[in-house]
């Protein structure tokens, strides 16, 4: 009743307000309250647009935040992805496929034959082909894919005449390549910021992430019964992460001396082992990509598919061997999933490296001394193509050993658990949804997709369909063959780090696309750049062309050395500037946390202070009329309760105490 008498009171309030107001305000105001009400109902319809959003708030209610946050990170991939391919296609492809229908002249680069190093004998078959040699060719990128819009040797065109303005086709190439690395670190870092606020408010005070999910966690907004039944297994799950993780602090804190030299002893031996695995793997990748390349000579085409058979086999085998060397070291949850994931990502994104330098290896260098253009024309006439092909099938091999490990693998593991009762199958058990594993498996697909992307120009087309694909495919999976995990993990530090693990990624894939971009030779019989030393001349070569002198030279004054250096500088002292700010206001936090804690403690002193002594008393009091004395322990003070001691009414100190 007396909510009503003030919601009543405060409508006649604002109505009175109004009346004061001038009719000109009252349309304003009118006017701002539609324009509100209209941004909400829009985000409300936009929110239900987003992607898989149904089939995500399922995996939540079912397996909790921490399995969410793998979905959310696929999701966000498919889209960065779908991003990379639009500016591809609508900068390099786009032009080439208009220029015959709206009146376009497109002017080709130098013409194949002129000398050695423009020759460019093309791999698609002749003649009758067999129906299995078109399945080859789509799992290795050659034969009748090579000459299309797949690989970068197709885009030999030097420059497209429109009416009116020409279109530099090999500016444009070189251009969307920096945009499209500019755009994936300006978005991972946009979204890692967001997660590291979240991840640093939770890990500066658990007391105060145990409050907001138990006295703020619900969404009072819920009034359908299977939504409300999701949220609670939510909020359950991130209740439990919490309570294995103090168990688990608690735990290292009760060790003694002998349990940390044990432990330490153990982890020594098992980080020896994990170097001598990962040392052997990629040295079975550089052997393997050194005999595949010296094959192909000899027109063994079988053999090209060694090294990604080897790095297959060598990123499905070691993450097992490293989930399981894990749990023999004894540490937290968290900790575990992100010293796995590291070791994965070391061996996964190395074996790139390992797997690019042994072609490189190959590329730069002639048994006959220096090589006459600049790298090897006998072995590859266009190696962008052949790095090209390399990450394609990189790419496809992926998506098929993540396709057949669920087929064949898990969902048969389900069967024989499920309806075989022999001892070693109640034992080995159900499936976990190993998220260590799964988030390294698409970083390590994102970065094949980052380097291939110049070499490959639909390759982020073609992962946004592996994701896409990917994500229903570990959704049954997770949903049919899976298990809650035994040990549940924290969501917004895990999506955190893989954000952090797939900017690692991309540093690591900008390495490699810079040095094919700005060290080795370009090749002289295939591609956009067939005039140019290297694929970064055309920038400073266009730049020298502008009419405009004093642009030229500002240009020119922007990519020098000084100014490179002196922006290193300024953004060196200001990140000092930034984490100097950062201690300091810790430092305020802190100390206001621990004024907080002495106010509370004085307040509670004083209170106490001011209470008598007969009050404090545990045992009943003959002159009280209450049961069990002032002080009666889980129960409340019955009404009319006095206490009388030596003529004075003492009820208000048992009040206090009765509070208490």
């Amino acid at each position: 009743m007396g909510a009503c008498v003030c919601v009543c009171a405060c409508r006649e309030q604002r109505l009175e307000q109004d009346r004061e107001l001038s009719s000109w305000r009252q349309r304003r105001r009118s006017l701002h309250r539609s324009l509100k009400r209209l941004r909400a109902d829009l985000q409300e319809r936009l929110s239900s647009l987003v992607l898989w959003r149904g089939d995500i708030h399922l995996i939540e209610g079912m397996f909790g935040t921490g399995i969410l946050s793998y979905f959310s990170f696929l999701r966000f991939l498919v889209l960065l992805n779908l991003v990379i391919f639009l500016l591809m296609f609508s900068f390099v492809m786009l032009p080439i496929i208009i220029a015959p229908h709206a009146g376009g002249n497109v002017t080709f680069n130098q013409a194949d034959g002129q000398n050695v190093c423009s020759v460019y004998p093309t791999s698609a078959r002749r003649g009758l082909v067999i129906f299995h040699e078109h399945i080859t060719d789509l799992l290795s990128g050659g034969g009748f894919l090579e000459q299309t819009y797949l690989f970068y040797g197709y885009y030999k065109v030097h420059a497209i005449s429109f009416p009116g303005f020409t279109y530099n086709l090999p500016l444009a190439y070189l251009l969307v390549t920096v945009a499209y690395l500019c755009l994936s670190l300006v978005w991972i870092v946009q979204r890692s910021a967001t997660g590291f606020k979240r991840n640093l408010i939770q890990d500066e005070d658990r007391f105060q992430s145990f409050c907001n999910k138990i006295f703020a966690g619900w969404d009072c907004c819920i009034t359908n019964e299977d939504a409300a039944r999701l949220k609670r297994s939510s909020l359950l799950y991130e209740l439990k992460t919490d309570l294995e993780e103090e168990r688990i602090k608690q735990k290292i804190a009760d060790r003694s001396r002998k349990e940390r030299c044990r432990i330490y002893t153990i982890r020594l031996i098992l980080n020896v082992f994990v170097i001598a695995v990962l040392a052997a793997c990629f040295y079975s990748i550089y052997r393997a990509t050194i005999f595949s390349q010296k094959a192909q000579m000899e027109k063994m085409v079988q053999i090209c598919y060694l090294p990604s058979i080897v790095i297959t086999l060598a990123n499905f085998i070691t993450p097992l061997l490293f989930s399981v060397i894990i749990n023999f070291e004894d540490y937290s949850p968290a900790f575990e999933i992100r010293f796995t994931l590291m070791r994965c990502v070391f061996m996964r994104l190395t074996s790139i490296g390992v797997l690019l330098f042994s072609l490189w290896s190959q590329i730069t260098q002639c048994k006959e001394g220096p090589c006459l253009c600049g790298y090897n024309h006998q072995l590859y006439s266009c190696w962008e193509t052949r790095v090209g092909q390399e990450m394609y099938k990189l790419t496809v091999f992926d998506f098929i050993i993540i396709a057949a490990v669920t087929i064949f693998v898990e969902f048969p593991r389900k069967l024989m658990v499920n309806y075989c009762g022999c001892g070693l199958m109640r034992w080995w058990g159900q499936q976990e949804f190993a998220i260590p594993q799964n988030v390294l498996e698409i970083v390590y697909g994102q970065t094949i997709c980052w380097i291939g992307t110049f070499y490959c120009p639909l390759l982020p087309a073609i992962c946004t369909i592996k994701y896409f694909f990917i994500f229903y495919i570990k959704k049954v999976s997770l949903v049919n063959n899976c298990r809650p995990a035994t040990r549940p993990f924290r969501a917004s530090s895990s999506n955190f780090f893989f954000l952090v693990v797939l900017l690692i990624g991309l540093a690591l894939a900008s390495l490699p696309v810079m040095v094919g971009v700005g060290q080795i030779n370009c090749s002289q019989a295939c591609g956009p750049f067939v005039n140019y030393t290297v694929s970064w001349e055309v920038l400073p070569r266009t730049v020298s062309l502008l009419p405009n002198k004093a642009l030229r030279d500002l240009l020119f004054a922007l990519a020098s050395e000084a100014v490179a250096v002196s922006l290193f500088v300024i953004t060196c002292v200001g990140m000092f500037y930034v984490i100097a700010l950062a201690g300091a206001h810790k430092r305020v936090i802190n100390q206001l946390r621990e004024q907080l804690v002495m106010s509370g403690s004085a307040r509670n002193l004083k209170v106490a202070s001011s209470i008598p002594e007969v009050a404090l008393s545990e045992t009943p009091h003959p002159d009280c009329s209450c049961p069990a004395g002032c002080r009666p322990a889980g129960l409340t003070p019955p009404p009319g309760c006095e206490c009388i001691h030596e003529g004075v009414n003492v009820s208000r100190y048992c009040e206090a105490l009765w509070v208490i």
